[in-house]
């Protein structure tokens, strides 16, 4: 968010500036979810709605489970949040005490432990690398648990910034050792349908007891709209329906009825994930020749993580210099990792094929 404001100051200027910052898709709503959302204002009243989320989004949810996974989830056991964002919010609250300690990937989104720390508990964060192709695994959690007893276990996949994939049969062994354990276990699916290489499976796949967060933010291409989900084990359904109704009452009733829609809308957002692609193979091919080195496997979502040690030991200094200078904004890596972070930098591909191309003939130009 630093480096988008640095960019708007540019941009004011009169400068352009190409974004590789920010995980935002560049392609607006589904054409479907426009028009539903038209016929809701047409409606006239807008209001609050049941905490949980309205029955018609809850029970299509619960259907895009048996469509999607083979996977049989009741409607019941779905919970409509204000983004994946109120949704982390709900879990941290709803099934921790405070002082609990929650495990994570580093390299991660800097916000599972932003949010963490602000609610009184504890990240604990495991450092992955190449030896792993950068996901945690069922052997890393029973280190940490052994160390000091974990509460929670958080994996996203596709990962945020690396955009590795936990494979189906990683993630059953991390499900059934965090049971085993006693450890909740939450796994962040919000790049899902974000998929390149390999199989995305969900966590439900091996059992009702792991939270599972996503959002209409990422595939959906509805980052603006603040609608996501949580799917609940059921003792955990009431709980966070009461902390909702305090602090959201509901999400807001337009968005809701609009994201129904979402998913019959897979025709376009197939087309923006194709874009995706190629701008995908576009840097894979391009940043290795520049000098970025030490690539992570791309698998999903729409993020290269890559070393900048070739050039730099401070990638906050690098990522100033890039954009100030080549007017190329992409996000520095110790917001991912406060360790080895300074070595990195993140750059989103999920801005159109002319804005990629461009951002790359300006790194090369800046570079040579």
């Amino acid at each position: 968010m630093d480096v988008l404001s640095a960019a708007a100051e540019i941009e004011a200027a009169g400068r352009s500036v190409v974004h590789m910052e920010v995980g935002q898709p560049g392609a607006p709503a589904p054409g479907a979810v426009l028009e539903a959302a038209r016929r809701t204002l047409e409606d006239g009243r807008l209001g609050y709605t049941e905490a949980l989320g309205i029955r018609p989004l809850r029970e299509r949810i619960a259907r895009h489970y048996r469509d999607e996974y083979g996977r049989d989830v009741p409607a019941s056991r779905v919970m409509v949040t204000t983004g994946s964002s109120g949704g982390f919010t709900l879990i941290f609250l709803g099934a921790f005490d405070p002082g609990a300690r929650i495990a994570m990937a580093a390299p991660g989104y800097p916000a599972y432990r932003n949010i963490l720390i602000a609610l009184g508990l504890v990240p604990v964060e495991i450092p992955v690398g190449p030896r792993t192709r950068w996901v945690l695994t069922a052997e890393d959690v029973e280190r940490a648990h052994a160390e000091a007893p974990l509460d929670g276990v958080l994996v996203a996949s596709p990962a945020n910034p690396t955009g590795t994939l936990t494979l189906p049969e990683a993630l059953g062994e991390l499900v059934s050792t965090c049971a085993r354990l006693g450890i909740r276990f939450i796994s962040d699916e919000i790049y899902h349908g974000l998929v390149y290489e390999g199989r995305a499976e969900t966590a439900l796949a091996f059992g009702d007891e792991p939270i599972v967060v996503n959002s209409f933010s990422k595939y959906y291409c509805m980052t603006g709209w603040r609608v996501g989900w949580l799917v609940l084990p059921e003792d955990l359904v009431r709980p966070f329906e009461r902390l909702a109704q305090s602090f959201f009452i509901s999400v807001p009733e337009l968005s809701q009825r609009a994201a129904i829609a979402a998913f019959d809308a897979r025709t376009e957002l197939e087309a923006v994930k194709a874009g995706y692609a190629r701008n995908r193979a576009h840097l894979l091919e391009r940043l290795p020749a520049l000098g970025f080195d030490e690539i992570v496997p791309v698998d999903g979502a729409f993020y290269v993580y890559a070393s900048v040690a070739r050039f730099t030991n401070d990638a906050l200094d690098f990522s100033r210099r890039m954009l100030n200078e080549a007017g190329v904004a992409a996000t520095p890596g110790p917001d991912f990792d406060r360790e080895r972070g300074h070595r990195y930098v993140r750059f989103s591909f999920a801005g159109t094929e002319e804005a990629i191309r461009e951002g790359v003939d300006r790194l090369a130009g800046w570079l040579r």
